[in-house]
């Protein structure tokens, strides 16, 4: 058995993906570090989210925006944690160790972790946890990263799973904020719950309006919850959301409108926070629907985009031009070989006629709440689009129910990923065939039989073969254009104190600043 105790990671290749990992989170400059304040309890944190719609819930199976993760991850707790600078590290398994074919994982449960009810958190409700979102029956988004798992069971202290074949990033998976471990009775869990063993209680939850939340006074983590408690609006509005900070009314939004970046930056009292990661916007294909079911379609779409315009003008240059794979430049196995796109509309031409058409009329769905951005980002890539004889009617939808409404719906579309920590977990959930969150519902059998075989495989020369050839299967017939990775763009009072190294893994802190943060 390989050990990885208090998740010491010993073996090779997950330590290189946590080590690569850490390269995307933000370290503050020391001037900053200094001026900070020691962390200390106390102060309501009110925070305002770019997203939320009225369909949100509290069962872990549908969390999709950062609204519901946010609140969700600090009142729950998952076996695993991706800390602020990508490497893993235990949250209600203190350690964990791997058969030598990373085929069986062993983790050992913490104790003494209690349910905001009181009751105790056990081995059995790990279980059922996990079983909540395995089956034929599941619609969890979470689905596909536990497929793999062919049997679970509570052994004394311990949890064992058993794989259908070897997975040396297995524990990564364990941190996905879906998984997060409730109460169980009878071997079921009761997703709607309100309770948790997070570090806050909910008291108050208005799907895509607003949460209430306060300190739970016997949280495990003597470290973390510093807030007496946290009030969560979601301002879709960029406008209103910026005003709501400026104003007071607010402590901390997400999603800074990149246009007055610059003037934000300027206001007294208001500190602006960039973080590089993973995060990318995409304009997505549905390839089973003429004309992007054929792949020189797909391919005219994206060489007939102005990916460096794009990180202009709509990022303010926070950011850098994507290759339409969701892989980022800092992760593990990243093919350095692959080809870049470019703005190339004679290319663009060239798969048009390898397609038989002339010309192409499409119509693109753009709101706002797919990206910040989106529209003008839909218009540029009309405008330049139109030079290869592609002409894209851009379709301003409705940015209230757009994820309801909208995507995975409409054709062609705007979306957005925060990233995934490693390929097998980004690949897995957005473009294997089948998976829930296949926004583009592409299905390549070579792609599909690499990601098995790269999942299962120990030899990292052989995996990093496996991921190269599927990073470029990606980038030149799915889907999916993706021009343009975005850095997280907050902003905060400079009442609110943030650690020194501030997690790229996700928005918000990695989807834990109410946990993590504090006043200064």
């Amino acid at each position: 058995m390989t050990d990885f105790i208090t998740g010491g990671l010993s073996r090779r290749g997950l330590l290189k993906g946590a080590t690569a990992l850490g390269a995307a989170g933000l370290i503050l400059p020391a001037s900053v570090r200094r001026a900070m304040a020691e962390p200390k309890k106390g102060g309501i944190i009110r925070i305002a989210f770019a997203s939320g719609n009225t369909t949100d819930s509290l069962d872990p199976a549908t969390w999709d925006s950062q609204f519901v993760q946010c609140f969700n991850t600090a009142r729950n707790c998952t076996l695993t944690e991706i800390a602020p600078d990508g490497s893993l590290v235990p949250e209600i398994a203190e350690s964990w160790e791997a058969s030598a074919d990373a085929v069986t994982w062993t983790f050992k449960i913490r104790k003494g972790v209690t349910y905001h009810s009181g009751k105790s958190l056990t081995p059995d409700d790990v279980v059922a946890s996990i079983n909540y979102h395995r089956g034929e029956e599941s619609k969890s988004a979470a689905k596909p990263y536990v497929d793999p798992i062919s049997d679970i069971k509570a052994d004394g202290d311990n949890v064992v799973v058993t794989l259908s074949g070897g997975n040396a990033d297995f524990p990564f998976i364990m941190a996905d904020y879906h998984l997060v471990i409730l109460p169980s009775a009878d071997g079921k869990i009761d997703p709607m719950t309100t309770d948790g063993c997070g570090g806050y209680v909910l008291d108050s939850f208005e799907p895509g309006v607003s949460v209430k939340m306060t300190r739970n006074p016997n949280y495990w983590k003597t470290d973390r919850a510093w807030f007496d408690g946290v009030e969560i609006l979601a301002i879709v509005d960029a406008a209103a959301r910026q005003n709501a900070l400026m104003t007071g009314e607010v402590d901390v939004i997400d999603s800074v409108d990149l246009n007055t970046v610059a003037l934000l930056g300027r206001a007294p009292g208001i500190k602006v926070l960039p973080v590089a990661g993973n995060q990318h916007y995409v304009f997505v294909m549905d390839t089973r629907a003429a004309p992007f079911s054929d792949a020189n379609v797909r391919q005219a779409l994206k060489w007939g985009i102005d990916r460096q315009e794009l990180v202009d003008k709509i990022l303010q240059g926070y950011g850098e031009v994507g290759n339409d794979l969701p892989i980022g430049r800092q992760q593990p196995f990243y093919n350095t070989e692959l080809e870049q796109k470019t703005y190339d509309p004679d290319k663009a031409k060239f798969f048009l006629k390898e397609a038989g058409m002339d010309k192409l009329d499409v119509q693109l769905s753009v709101a706002d709440s797919a990206f910040a951005g989106a529209v003008d980002a839909g218009v540029l890539y009309a405008e330049r689009a139109a030079a290869a004889g592609i002409n894209i009617e851009v379709v301003r939808e409705p940015s209230d129910g757009y994820w309801d409404n909208v995507w995975m719906k409409k054709p062609f579309c705007a979306s957005y990923w925060g990233g995934r920590p490693t390929q097998d977990l980004m690949f897995s959930v957005a473009y294997s065939a089948g998976a829930p969150w296949n926004e583009s519902f592409w299905d390549n059998a070579r792609f599909n039989e690499l990601l098995i075989a790269a999942r299962s495989e120990l030899d990292e020369t052989k995996r990093r073969d496996m991921y190269w050839e599927m990073q470029s299967i990606c980038a030149n017939d799915s889907g999916t254009v993706i021009p343009m990775f975005a850095s997280y763009v907050m902003a905060h009072s400079d009442k609110v104190g943030i650690p020194e190294v501030v997690g790229a893994n996700q928005g918000m802190d990695g989807l834990r600043a109410i946990e993590r943060w504090w006043f200064a």
